[in-house]
């Protein structure tokens, strides 16, 4: 049963996390995109990627379905890979980030959260591994 202990205590407080992060750089990405998008288009591009993979994140986290663990771990894994690249790209080449992303700087314009969140989630995401059907749990 430990797919279903996925989405409780901690795991739904993970899923919140991740659920408010999807709608703030859904709405972030969004307006800038919409209205500034000539001014910085790789930070906003990117800030739109991150706001999918948050929304992929979310609906697998919260899911119970079969496959649903690994694609919560292949979301979770690639949020922390874009956050530690712009965040290295951010500093390395400056220009590209006129304006700042989600992940840019390591997500200091979300108080570190974005670096933060993928290291808690992959850490969760292991203690609570998919077994495969029919495998037997140890007492």
């Amino acid at each position: 049963m430990r797919q279903q202990e996925r989405q409780t205590g901690l795991g739904r407080i993970i899923i919140a996390v991740y659920g408010i992060f999807a709608l703030a750089a859904t709405a972030r990405a969004g307006y800038q995109i919409a209205t500034e998008f000539s001014e910085a288009p790789v930070a906003y591009l990117l800030s739109a990627l991150a706001a999918v993979v948050y929304i992929v994140a979310t609906v697998a986290l919260a899911s119970r379905r079969p496959g649903s663990w690994r694609l919560s771990l292949a979301a979770v894994a690639f949020e922390f890979v874009g956050v530690v690249v712009v965040g290295i790209l951010s500093f390395a080449v400056p220009h590209l980030f006129a304006h700042p992303a989600v992940w840019s700087h390591f997500g200091s314009g979300y108080g570190y959260v974005p670096l933060v969140l993928p290291l808690v989630g992959l850490w969760w995401l292991v203690r609570h591994r998919e077994r495969a059907p029919g495998a037997r749990t140890t007492p």
